[in-house]
């Protein structure tokens, strides 16, 4: 214990975006997000072959722009709040600053996502996608 094991995370895509730096994005996809696309390597993009239209994902993506000895933020950069751990903020910077995002998809064309809701910046990386599940009795 309190030795950190390495892993290794490659993208499998990325964020096309006209969102070009951190100060243009929203804090939230849900606060003003363009519409982006995810761009798929040609290597994983028939995992996506089930999605379309519709869809809602969430989205992981790697926050390369972030801080990563950030340990505590004023939430929302409000220093009228309180310093607070990372952990319990979404904020960017953090020890692993991957990136969690709730997005609906509006078009599927073979290795590219057209959705609606991602704050990512242009050519963020994106780890994976999943989709988001309805209640147990629709699983």
């Amino acid at each position: 214990m309190g030795s950190f094991e390495q892993y290794q995370v490659r993208p499998i895509g990325w964020v096309r975006s006209p969102l070009s730096s951190r100060a243009d994005a929203p804090r939230q996809g849900d606060e003003g997000a363009p519409p982006a696309d995810i761009v798929l390597d040609s290597e994983v993009a028939a995992a996506a072959k089930d999605l379309g239209p519709g869809d809602e994902i969430i989205v992981l993506t790697w926050l390369h722009q972030a801080d990563r000895a950030v340990l505590a933020v004023h939430p929302r950069g409000d220093r009228a709040r309180p310093e607070t751990g990372v952990f319990a903020t979404r904020s960017p910077d953090r020890p692993n600053p991957i990136g969690l995002h709730r997005v609906t998809i509006a078009d599927s064309d073979g290795h590219i996502l057209t959705v609606h809701g991602l704050e990512a910046i242009d050519g963020t990386p994106v780890l994976d996608l999943k989709p988001v599940l309805g209640s147990a009795e629709e699983r």
